[in-house]
């Protein structure tokens, strides 16, 4: 990947007025923000350049070299800003549906699936689109890589947990069964997004939702 290269779609911004000393940490928010605009509009990682994002942000190139070593950097704090959404729109499910576990199971799972749809451009990066760092020539390492999704695996863990305590779900194995759980709501993300003019059936996530939790009829 050409990390200099120059994105057709990136709208230059009047020359960016000198952040005031302890400000630098808003020039870093301001990448990012500049990153996830080009990815939004191009749904591309590859319009993610050095070049690119300094010119949305308006500024030189060399400024962001004061924040992120190189092109992969900026995508890991892309990724890791969207893995934060999505972690906070799954609590906020939770948190909205009350108390009983099997409709917070739902929730959650609606949640994800709606993020995917909101966002489709950030959600194929987050999950393996064309942004394949090589860890030999980057300052990522396999742990920040490994971490990513961490906490919103660990949310849908904990409530097939709860529905299994309630006795509402079947599952013996919360935690492996979560990842089928993920694996399932994953591939209905992904083919909706591919395959708009599939003829879904309407409770597709429902079926979904219900075997891979091992939730019990009602």
């Amino acid at each position: 990947m050409d990390n200099t290269g120059t994105a057709a779609s990136a709208a230059p911004k009047q020359g960016r007025a000198r952040n005031r000393r302890g400000e630098g940490g808003r020039l870093r928010e301001d990448i990012i923000a500049a990153a996830v605009e080009l990815l939004d509009e191009a749904g591309d990682e590859r319009a993610i350049t050095l070049r690119s994002v300094a010119r949305r942000v308006g500024i030189a190139a060399p400024s962001i070299y004061r924040h992120f070593p190189d092109q992969p950097a900026i995508m890991l704090a892309v990724v890791q800003g969207e893995f934060a959404e999505l972690r906070n729109s799954l609590l906020s499910s939770v948190a909205k549906a009350g108390d009983d576990p099997r409709r917070r199971m739902y929730a959650v799972c609606e949640a994800y699936l709606e993020f995917a749809r909101v966002h489709p451009e950030r959600y194929r990066t987050m999950f393996g689109g064309l942004w394949m760092p090589d860890l030999n020539d980057s300052s990522l390492t396999k742990e920040d890589l490994a971490s990513l999704g961490d906490e919103s695996m660990r949310i849908l863990v904990d409530t097939l947990g709860e529905c299994a305590a309630a006795g509402q779900s079947t599952s013996t194995d919360p935690s492996s069964d979560a990842v089928a759980l993920w694996l399932g709501l994953h591939g209905l993300a992904h083919q909706r997004a591919v395959a708009e003019s599939f003829p879904w059936p309407p409770d597709i996530a429902d079926r979904i939702i219900t075997a891979l939790a091992h939730l019990k009829a009602v």
